[in-house]
């Protein structure tokens, strides 16, 4: 981070309410592309910027003890891109798993992967399971990346779970036992980099009363003081959850 970054990112720290941080926070890293192609560099240059941005992401979670983060890593629809491309992203998420391994289970974080296993080679799916496995025993700050992850696939994956019995059970509360990110809290924030205004088949279900947070902030030059810039704006909302604001 540069010098006068981390100056003001160390000036905002005191202004954060460490009681109303979010829980989960899922994050759409958009614009590796194009971060790349301003610098006339192939697209997998971006990727591996990018993979530095999850960095000082997690960092910053693990500074502020942050519950969860989820990183909308490599979607269902990510498959019609080129295949180099395609090749080169897979390679860099293994490479990036074995390279931080030994920082993650220093800093006690768990990660684990959530998404279809539908249309995967079944080697390297044991593979990076295998990898992510090395931190299960970690009890601080849970990372899921979202890998092989379409929203709605999801949803139709827990409806195929379902027994007939199940079915008839079925509530908006207990739905959520089904899906692949059961048992955790539905995102309080979802953070989009790059300037779009979409969801992009991310957490759908679980986005319901999420705040969405858009900056037009490349994902590579995404740092702490980003990330910090986006959880104040969020402390500065009044989340109803379909009710009534009493102020």
């Amino acid at each position: 981070m540069a010098t006068k970054n981390k100056k003001e990112y160390k000036d905002l720290l005191p202004r954060l309410d460490y009681s109303r941080l979010p829980k989960h926070i899922g994050i759409i890293m958009d614009g590796n592309g194009r971060w790349a192609k301003k610098r006339l560099r192939p697209r997998i240059f971006g990727h591996r910027a990018g993979a530095e941005a999850i960095r000082a992401v997690v960092e910053l979670g693990v500074e502020l003890k942050l519950e969860l983060l989820t990183f909308y890593a490599f979607s269902t629809e990510n498959w019609n891109r080129p295949e180099e491309e395609i090749q080169g992203l897979l390679k860099l998420l293994k490479e990036f798993l074995i390279k931080e391994i030994p920082e993650l289970n220093e800093q006690n974080i768990k990660v684990d992967f959530i998404g279809t296993e539908t249309g995967l080679d079944p080697e390297y799916l044991a593979e990076i399971c295998a990898l992510a496995a090395q931190t299960h025993q970690n009890t601080g700050m849970k990372v899921n990346i979202a890998f092989n992850y379409g929203g709605r696939l999801e949803i139709i994956e827990a409806i195929k779970r379902l027994t007939s019995v199940q079915i008839q059970e079925l509530t908006v509360d207990n739905f959520g036992q089904y899906l692949y990110t059961a048992g955790q809290p539905n995102p309080d924030l979802i953070i989009r980099t790059s300037g779009e205004y979409r969801l992009s088949n991310f957490l759908l279900w679980q986005s319901a009363y999420s705040e969405i947070y858009i900056t037009d902030t490349l994902w590579p030059d995404f740092d702490k003081m980003a990330f910090l810039n986006a959880i104040l704006d969020f402390q500065g909302r009044k989340r109803r959850f379909g009710g009534l604001n009493n102020e």
